[in-house]
Protein backbone atom coordinates (compact mmCIF):
# COMPACT_ATOMS: atom_id res chain seq x y z
CA UNK A 1 0.00 0.00 0.00
CA UNK A 2 1.24 3.51 -0.84
CA UNK A 3 2.32 5.58 2.15
CA UNK A 4 0.05 8.55 1.49
CA UNK A 5 1.34 10.51 4.47
CA UNK A 6 4.87 10.31 3.07
CA UNK A 7 3.56 11.30 -0.36
CA UNK A 8 1.69 14.28 1.11
CA UNK A 9 4.94 15.40 2.74
CA UNK A 10 6.60 15.22 -0.68
CA UNK A 11 3.86 17.41 -2.17
CA UNK A 12 4.29 20.00 0.58
CA UNK A 13 8.06 20.04 0.19
CA UNK A 14 7.81 20.41 -3.59
CA UNK A 15 5.53 23.42 -3.22
CA UNK A 16 7.74 24.88 -0.49
CA UNK A 17 10.77 24.59 -2.80
CA UNK A 18 8.87 26.32 -5.59
CA UNK A 19 8.00 29.20 -3.26
CA UNK A 20 11.57 29.48 -1.93
CA UNK A 21 12.90 29.65 -5.49
CA UNK A 22 10.83 32.79 -6.14
CA UNK A 23 13.14 34.83 -3.94
CA UNK A 24 16.00 34.35 -6.40
CA UNK A 25 13.81 35.34 -9.34
CA UNK A 26 12.95 38.78 -8.01
CA UNK A 27 14.59 41.63 -9.89
CA UNK A 28 14.06 45.28 -10.74
CA UNK A 29 10.73 44.37 -12.35
CA UNK A 30 9.27 43.79 -8.90
CA UNK A 31 10.29 47.31 -7.83
CA UNK A 32 8.76 48.69 -11.03
CA UNK A 33 5.49 46.81 -10.40
CA UNK A 34 5.26 48.22 -6.87
CA UNK A 35 5.94 51.77 -8.09
CA UNK A 36 3.36 51.51 -10.87
CA UNK A 37 0.68 50.36 -8.42
CA UNK A 38 1.70 53.02 -5.87
CA UNK A 39 1.28 55.72 -8.51
CA UNK A 40 -1.99 54.34 -9.85
CA UNK A 41 -4.84 56.87 -9.78
CA UNK A 42 -7.42 54.21 -10.60
CA UNK A 43 -7.83 50.57 -9.61
CA UNK A 44 -5.82 47.39 -10.02
CA UNK A 45 -7.78 45.07 -12.32
CA UNK A 46 -6.77 41.45 -11.81
CA UNK A 47 -7.59 38.86 -14.46
CA UNK A 48 -6.90 35.19 -15.11
CA UNK A 49 -8.57 31.97 -16.22
CA UNK A 50 -9.15 28.79 -14.23
CA UNK A 51 -6.96 28.34 -11.18
CA UNK A 52 -5.05 31.49 -12.08
CA UNK A 53 -8.34 33.31 -11.78
CA UNK A 54 -8.95 31.84 -8.34
CA UNK A 55 -5.49 33.01 -7.28
CA UNK A 56 -6.37 36.40 -8.73
CA UNK A 57 -9.50 36.63 -6.58
CA UNK A 58 -7.42 36.05 -3.46
CA UNK A 59 -4.92 38.73 -4.53
CA UNK A 60 -7.82 41.15 -5.04
CA UNK A 61 -9.09 40.37 -1.52
CA UNK A 62 -5.63 41.04 -0.07
CA UNK A 63 -5.20 44.26 -2.03
CA UNK A 64 -8.59 45.59 -0.95
CA UNK A 65 -8.01 44.65 2.69
CA UNK A 66 -4.81 46.70 2.68
CA UNK A 67 -6.24 49.77 0.97
CA UNK A 68 -5.34 49.04 -2.67
CA UNK A 69 -8.55 49.47 -4.67
CA UNK A 70 -8.90 46.37 -6.84
CA UNK A 71 -11.40 44.08 -8.52
CA UNK A 72 -11.35 40.78 -10.40
CA UNK A 73 -12.28 40.75 -14.08
CA UNK A 74 -13.07 37.33 -15.53
CA UNK A 75 -11.74 37.22 -19.12
CA UNK A 76 -14.83 35.46 -20.49
CA UNK A 77 -17.19 37.94 -18.82
CA UNK A 78 -14.95 40.81 -19.88
CA UNK A 79 -15.39 40.15 -23.59
CA UNK A 80 -19.15 39.96 -23.14
CA UNK A 81 -19.61 43.40 -21.65
CA UNK A 82 -17.58 43.69 -18.46
CA UNK A 83 -14.79 45.53 -20.30
CA UNK A 84 -17.00 48.53 -19.63
CA UNK A 85 -15.63 48.48 -16.07
CA UNK A 86 -12.13 49.34 -17.26
CA UNK A 87 -11.00 52.97 -16.97
CA UNK A 88 -7.99 54.83 -18.40
CA UNK A 89 -6.33 55.32 -14.98
CA UNK A 90 -6.47 51.64 -14.06
CA UNK A 91 -3.76 48.97 -14.10
CA UNK A 92 -4.17 45.44 -15.44
CA UNK A 93 -2.54 42.56 -13.59
CA UNK A 94 -2.84 39.25 -15.46
CA UNK A 95 -1.98 35.82 -14.10
CA UNK A 96 -1.20 32.78 -16.23
CA UNK A 97 0.82 29.59 -15.94
CA UNK A 98 1.11 28.84 -19.66
CA UNK A 99 0.97 32.38 -21.01
CA UNK A 100 -1.41 31.34 -23.80
CA UNK A 101 -3.64 34.26 -24.66
CA UNK A 102 -7.07 32.66 -25.17
CA UNK A 103 -9.90 34.79 -23.78
CA UNK A 104 -7.34 37.05 -22.08
CA UNK A 105 -6.11 38.33 -25.46
CA UNK A 106 -9.03 40.73 -25.86
CA UNK A 107 -8.66 41.94 -22.27
CA UNK A 108 -5.01 42.77 -22.92
CA UNK A 109 -5.85 44.38 -26.27
CA UNK A 110 -8.46 46.58 -24.60
CA UNK A 111 -5.99 47.57 -21.87
CA UNK A 112 -3.41 48.49 -24.49
CA UNK A 113 -5.92 50.65 -26.37
CA UNK A 114 -6.57 52.58 -23.16
CA UNK A 115 -2.85 52.82 -22.37
CA UNK A 116 -3.05 50.81 -19.17
CA UNK A 117 0.19 49.44 -17.69
CA UNK A 118 0.09 45.62 -17.79
CA UNK A 119 1.76 43.55 -15.08
CA UNK A 120 1.96 39.78 -15.47
CA UNK A 121 2.53 37.04 -12.92
CA UNK A 122 4.02 34.62 -15.40
CA UNK A 123 4.45 30.88 -15.21
CA UNK A 124 6.12 31.14 -18.64
CA UNK A 125 8.22 34.26 -19.17
CA UNK A 126 8.78 33.39 -22.85
CA UNK A 127 5.07 33.29 -23.66
CA UNK A 128 3.15 35.60 -25.97
CA UNK A 129 1.22 37.00 -22.99
CA UNK A 130 4.50 37.91 -21.31
CA UNK A 131 5.67 39.58 -24.51
CA UNK A 132 2.55 41.77 -24.52
CA UNK A 133 2.97 42.76 -20.86
CA UNK A 134 4.92 45.80 -19.66
CA UNK A 135 6.24 44.26 -16.44
CA UNK A 136 6.74 40.50 -16.03
CA UNK A 137 7.20 38.85 -12.63
CA UNK A 138 8.67 35.38 -12.97
CA UNK A 139 6.48 32.84 -11.12
CA UNK A 140 7.70 29.80 -13.07
CA UNK A 141 8.28 26.49 -11.30
CA UNK A 142 10.51 23.58 -12.26
CA UNK A 143 7.89 20.98 -11.38
CA UNK A 144 4.27 20.76 -10.32
CA UNK A 145 3.47 18.81 -7.17
CA UNK A 146 1.07 16.75 -9.30
CA UNK A 147 2.56 13.24 -9.99
CA UNK A 148 1.86 13.76 -13.69
CA UNK A 149 3.27 17.29 -13.64
CA UNK A 150 -0.04 18.56 -15.00
CA UNK A 151 -2.38 19.93 -12.33
CA UNK A 152 -1.43 23.51 -11.36
CA UNK A 153 -0.21 23.10 -7.78
CA UNK A 154 3.27 24.49 -7.27
CA UNK A 155 2.62 27.07 -9.99
CA UNK A 156 -0.62 28.38 -8.47
CA UNK A 157 1.02 28.51 -5.03
CA UNK A 158 3.95 30.46 -6.51
CA UNK A 159 1.61 32.99 -8.14
CA UNK A 160 -0.32 33.37 -4.89
CA UNK A 161 2.86 34.03 -2.91
CA UNK A 162 4.08 36.54 -5.50
CA UNK A 163 0.76 38.34 -5.11
CA UNK A 164 1.25 38.39 -1.35
CA UNK A 165 4.78 39.73 -1.81
CA UNK A 166 3.39 42.55 -3.96
CA UNK A 167 0.66 43.36 -1.44
CA UNK A 168 3.05 43.39 1.52
CA UNK A 169 5.64 45.47 -0.34
CA UNK A 170 2.90 47.99 -1.11
CA UNK A 171 1.81 47.94 2.52
CA UNK A 172 5.39 48.60 3.64
CA UNK A 173 5.91 51.39 1.12
CA UNK A 174 2.73 53.14 2.29
CA UNK A 175 3.47 52.72 6.04
CA UNK A 176 0.10 51.00 6.36
CA UNK A 177 -0.56 50.82 10.11
CA UNK A 178 -2.69 48.53 12.31
CA UNK A 179 -5.20 51.35 12.72
CA UNK A 180 -5.41 51.72 8.91
CA UNK A 181 -6.11 47.99 8.70
CA UNK A 182 -8.76 48.23 11.41
CA UNK A 183 -10.57 51.02 9.55
CA UNK A 184 -11.06 48.60 6.65
CA UNK A 185 -12.18 45.72 8.93
CA UNK A 186 -14.57 47.31 11.43
CA UNK A 187 -16.96 44.37 11.55
CA UNK A 188 -14.53 41.58 12.31
CA UNK A 189 -12.87 40.46 15.54
CA UNK A 190 -9.49 41.80 14.44
CA UNK A 191 -11.03 45.14 13.51
CA UNK A 192 -12.72 45.48 16.89
CA UNK A 193 -9.45 44.66 18.61
CA UNK A 194 -7.53 47.23 16.60
CA UNK A 195 -10.19 49.95 16.84
CA UNK A 196 -10.72 49.76 20.62
CA UNK A 197 -9.12 52.63 22.50
CA UNK A 198 -7.56 52.54 25.96
CA UNK A 199 -10.09 55.09 27.25
CA UNK A 200 -12.90 52.59 26.64
CA UNK A 201 -11.52 50.21 29.28
CA UNK A 202 -9.33 52.17 31.70
CA UNK A 203 -10.25 52.94 35.31
CA UNK A 204 -10.84 56.61 36.11
CA UNK A 205 -11.85 58.86 39.01
CA UNK A 206 -12.07 57.14 42.39
CA UNK A 207 -11.03 53.84 40.80
CA UNK A 208 -7.45 55.14 40.34
CA UNK A 209 -5.15 53.91 43.16
CA UNK A 210 -3.69 57.30 44.07
CA UNK A 211 -1.79 58.51 47.14
CA UNK A 212 -0.12 61.73 48.24
CA UNK A 213 3.70 61.97 48.40
CA UNK A 214 3.48 61.99 52.21
CA UNK A 215 1.36 58.80 52.39
CA UNK A 216 2.68 56.12 54.72
CA UNK A 217 3.53 52.58 53.64
CA UNK A 218 0.36 51.39 55.42
CA UNK A 219 -1.75 53.86 53.43
CA UNK A 220 -0.08 52.76 50.22
CA UNK A 221 -0.73 49.08 50.88
CA UNK A 222 -4.35 49.74 51.83
CA UNK A 223 -4.90 51.79 48.66
CA UNK A 224 -3.24 49.12 46.54
CA UNK A 225 -5.28 46.25 47.97
CA UNK A 226 -8.48 48.28 48.02
CA UNK A 227 -8.35 49.27 44.35
CA UNK A 228 -7.08 45.80 43.30
CA UNK A 229 -4.98 47.02 40.37
CA UNK A 230 -1.61 45.90 41.68
CA UNK A 231 -0.11 49.33 42.23
CA UNK A 232 -0.47 52.83 43.61
CA UNK A 233 0.31 56.06 41.76
CA UNK A 234 1.51 59.51 42.77
CA UNK A 235 1.13 62.85 40.98
CA UNK A 236 2.33 66.41 41.42
CA UNK A 237 0.10 69.43 41.87
CA UNK A 238 -0.51 69.63 38.09
CA UNK A 239 -1.64 65.97 38.03
CA UNK A 240 1.48 64.86 36.16
CA UNK A 241 2.43 61.32 37.11
CA UNK A 242 5.58 61.30 39.25
CA UNK A 243 5.75 57.78 40.65
CA UNK A 244 4.45 54.24 40.84
CA UNK A 245 4.71 51.52 43.47
CA UNK A 246 3.63 48.01 42.47
CA UNK A 247 2.88 44.82 44.35
CA UNK A 248 6.12 43.51 42.82
CA UNK A 249 8.03 46.39 44.44
CA UNK A 250 6.43 45.49 47.77
CA UNK A 251 7.44 41.84 47.46
CA UNK A 252 11.01 42.82 46.67
CA UNK A 253 11.15 45.05 49.76
CA UNK A 254 9.87 42.21 51.94
CA UNK A 255 12.38 39.78 50.46
CA UNK A 256 15.26 42.23 50.96
CA UNK A 257 14.80 42.17 54.74
CA UNK A 258 15.09 45.96 54.91
CA UNK A 259 13.08 48.08 57.32
CA UNK A 260 10.73 49.63 54.81
CA UNK A 261 7.56 50.17 56.81
CA UNK A 262 8.50 53.74 57.74
CA UNK A 263 9.02 54.79 54.13
CA UNK A 264 6.67 57.39 52.65
CA UNK A 265 5.25 57.28 49.14
CA UNK A 266 7.82 59.77 47.80
CA UNK A 267 10.61 57.62 49.22
CA UNK A 268 9.30 54.26 47.97
CA UNK A 269 7.93 55.25 44.59
CA UNK A 270 9.76 54.53 41.33
CA UNK A 271 10.25 57.55 39.11
CA UNK A 272 9.39 57.78 35.39
CA UNK A 273 6.59 55.20 35.30
CA UNK A 274 5.35 53.95 31.94
CA UNK A 275 2.33 55.81 30.58
CA UNK A 276 0.10 55.59 27.54
CA UNK A 277 -2.29 58.01 25.90
CA UNK A 278 -5.94 57.43 26.69
CA UNK A 279 -6.55 57.61 22.91
CA UNK A 280 -4.03 54.88 22.11
CA UNK A 281 -5.21 51.63 20.58
CA UNK A 282 -5.83 48.79 23.00
CA UNK A 283 -3.49 46.67 20.90
CA UNK A 284 -0.73 49.22 21.47
CA UNK A 285 -1.25 49.07 25.23
CA UNK A 286 -1.02 45.28 25.17
CA UNK A 287 2.18 45.38 23.12
CA UNK A 288 3.70 47.91 25.53
CA UNK A 289 2.86 45.72 28.53
CA UNK A 290 4.38 42.68 26.87
CA UNK A 291 7.54 44.55 25.86
CA UNK A 292 8.13 45.94 29.36
CA UNK A 293 6.87 42.86 31.26
CA UNK A 294 4.33 44.91 33.24
CA UNK A 295 0.65 44.40 34.00
CA UNK A 296 -0.61 47.97 34.31
CA UNK A 297 -0.21 51.31 32.55
CA UNK A 298 -1.15 54.77 33.75
CA UNK A 299 -3.19 56.61 31.12
CA UNK A 300 -2.68 60.29 30.35
CA UNK A 301 -4.42 62.98 28.29
CA UNK A 302 -2.96 65.35 25.71
CA UNK A 303 -1.58 67.56 28.51
CA UNK A 304 0.23 64.51 29.95
CA UNK A 305 -1.99 64.60 33.05
CA UNK A 306 -3.08 61.38 34.75
CA UNK A 307 -6.62 60.41 33.77
CA UNK A 308 -6.74 56.70 34.52
CA UNK A 309 -5.08 53.31 34.70
CA UNK A 310 -5.50 50.16 32.64
CA UNK A 311 -4.60 46.65 33.80
CA UNK A 312 -3.75 43.61 31.72
CA UNK A 313 -6.79 41.85 33.20
CA UNK A 314 -9.04 44.59 31.76
CA UNK A 315 -7.76 43.77 28.28
CA UNK A 316 -8.05 40.02 28.79
CA UNK A 317 -11.61 40.32 30.12
CA UNK A 318 -12.60 42.26 27.01
CA UNK A 319 -12.04 39.00 25.05
CA UNK A 320 -10.45 41.04 22.24
CA UNK A 321 -7.10 39.27 22.61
Amino acid sequence: MIDLVAYAREVILLEAEAVAALAEKLNSNFQKAVEVILNCKGRVIVSGMGKSGLVGRKIVATFNSTGISSFFLHPAEAIHGDLGLVREKDILLVISKSGRLGETELVIASAKRLGLPIIMLAGNTSSEMAARSDIVLDCSVSKEACPNNLVPTSSSTAALVMGDALAMALLKARNFSPSDFAELHPGGFLGLRLLKRVKELHHTGDEIPLVKPTASMKEMILEMTGKRLGCVLMTDAQKHLTGIFTDGDLRRLVESGEDFYNLTASQAMKNSPKTISENALLDTALAMMEKNAITQLATVNEQDCLVGIIHLHDILKSKLV
